[in-house]
């Protein structure tokens, strides 16, 4: 077991990590789920109507809105689930890896090969789905939610539906697809060719660079360049799909749903004055992984799936060498 120093040391690290990591993740999340149609709408009667919600057109630029329009707590959004997964896995842990493991950080996925490695990481994408849905909803939601009353957090960001048939988050449109179908890039692409290519990377420590082929390296890194081109469609419409509720009736959105008896509780708003993002009505909903790219391009030009792509080249480079 770890003694107190150490114990002090890790709640330290990750509390530190989490002041850093949850303001910039909720930033991506909303940047990514960020509705901003082309200038020119039509609307039901075919007259062209003018786009009216904010243009934001970088991860910074949303960074600084969350800031200027809901302050800290808007920044820290998304904390409590966060807070909440971080634990569960750091007992885990805590219960079933050698203290010398955890004090050297040698916990890596179970080396099994790479079906082992892919059925791994679906596993665990299952376990963590309902947690990031319900993270990612939270981040987006332009009500204030309480820090230490999870039901009434819930009520909000759950449909009467999906708090009564919890497993129907498994079947959002298209969610599932999108995120097997990143798993296996990864996992059957990008970190096998890794292997491949680069073999002394697999080794404990940092090879010198007279042992890895400056050739096979460009080559490597052209890859990277490749998976951040398929890779962040796939990453913008994961989330597009994630903050998309499930409803009774597909055609009800959530003003419909509470005529239906399926209404949230009233809830204080988080901006004073303005939404930080724009999200899409739910009224006609994306309905699969394919619909929901193509409406986006359709809707908001091909830039959107390719918001703050460089983040998703970092874990791509930072991924493949772990």
């Amino acid at each position: 077991m770890l003694n107190l120093t150490d114990m002090l040391l890790l709640v330290g690290s990750l509390a530190i990590s989490l002041a850093i990591l949850v303001p910039l993740t909720g930033a991506l999340v909303r940047f990514r789920a960020h509705y901003n149609p082309k200038g020119l709408q039509l609307d039901p009667e075919g007259d062209v109507q003018p786009h009216t919600g904010p243009v934001i057109t970088s991860f910074i630029a949303m960074l600084v809105r969350v800031y200027r329009i809901e302050g800290w707590p808007g920044l820290y959004k998304g904390l409590m689930p966060t807070l909440l997964s971080t634990a569960i896995v750091t007992l885990f842990l805590l219960l079933f890896l050698s203290e010398n493991n955890l004090r050297h950080g040698a916990y890596t996925t179970p080396s099994t090969g790479v079906l082992g490695t892919l059925a791994y990481s679906l596993f665990a994408m299952l376990i963590s789905l309902p947690q990031t849905i319900v993270t990612d909803r939270a981040i987006t939601t332009p009500n204030k939610l309480p820090y230490f009353n999870a039901i009434s957090s819930l009520r909000v960001l759950l449909t009467q539906t999906e708090r009564r048939r919890p497993w129907i988050l498994y079947l959002t449109p298209g969610l599932l697809a999108a995120q097997v179908s990143h798993i296996a890039y990864v996992v059957l692409g990008l970190r096998s060719v890794r292997q491949l290519l680069l073999p002394e990377l697999n080794q404990p420590g940092l090879p010198s660079m007279k042992d890895v082929s400056v050739v096979k390296l460009t080559i490597f890194f052209v890859l990277v360049l490749v998976s951040t081109v398929v890779l962040t469609p796939l990453e913008v419409i994961a989330t597009r799909l994630a903050i998309q509720r499930n409803h009774a009736a597909p055609e009800f959105n959530s003003v419909a749903q509470e005529d239906e008896g399926d209404a949230e509780e009233a809830t204080e708003y988080a901006g004073m004055n303005e939404d930080v993002i724009g999200l899409r009505s739910e009224r006609e909903p994306y309905i699969g992984l394919v619909d929901c790219g193509k409406r986006i391009v359709d809707e908001e030009g091909w830039s959107a799936l390719y918001r703050a792509w460089w983040l998703t080249m970092l874990g791509c480079l930072t991924g493949a060498f772990s």
